[in-house]
């Protein structure tokens, strides 16, 4: 069997247990056609960098899978029918990553940018002198 990264978005208007609902759904569909999902990760409410379907944000739901491609096949088709579900992807794998994924990490987001403290200060730079032919201001 063939292993495979599956993430889906959810109506915004629907709740997290029925996000939870859905994950487990599509779980029995795919246990059924002879696969297994060996991780979850619900990464909650985000907002979307645009519309889809008239909705601003959405639950996003990852599945890592084991599964033959007919099992895959039959739970996108039931994807495509189900009015929840706004937008899903999957992809095949080599191996599935160990731990949290990288939008649950939540040390990957923090070394973007470097603390206050270890930023160049702009103490460091001479003062800027006004220019000479600039009006002076009234005393």
């Amino acid at each position: 069997m063939a292993l495979y990264e599956h993430i889906f978005m959810a109506r915004q208007d629907v709740s997290s247990q029925q996000v939870d609902a859905l994950v487990e759904h599509f779980k029995t569909v795919l246990e059924a056609n002879d696969g297994s999902v060996a991780k979850i990760e619900n990464w909650g409410l985000k907002t979307l960098p645009y519309r889809v379907n008239k909705n601003r944000k959405a639950h996003y739901a990852l599945m890592n899978i084991d599964a033959p491609s007919a099992a895959i096949s039959e739970m996108e088709r039931q994807m495509r029918l189900h009015e929840d579900v706004l937008r899903y992807m999957t992809i095949r794998v080599e191996e599935h990553e160990e731990g949290p994924s990288a939008m649950l990490r939540k040390s990957d987001r923090d070394d973007r940018r470097p603390p206050r403290g270890d930023r160049p200060d702009r103490g460091d730079r001479p003062p800027r002198r006004p220019r000479e032919d600039a009006p002076q201001a009234a005393q």
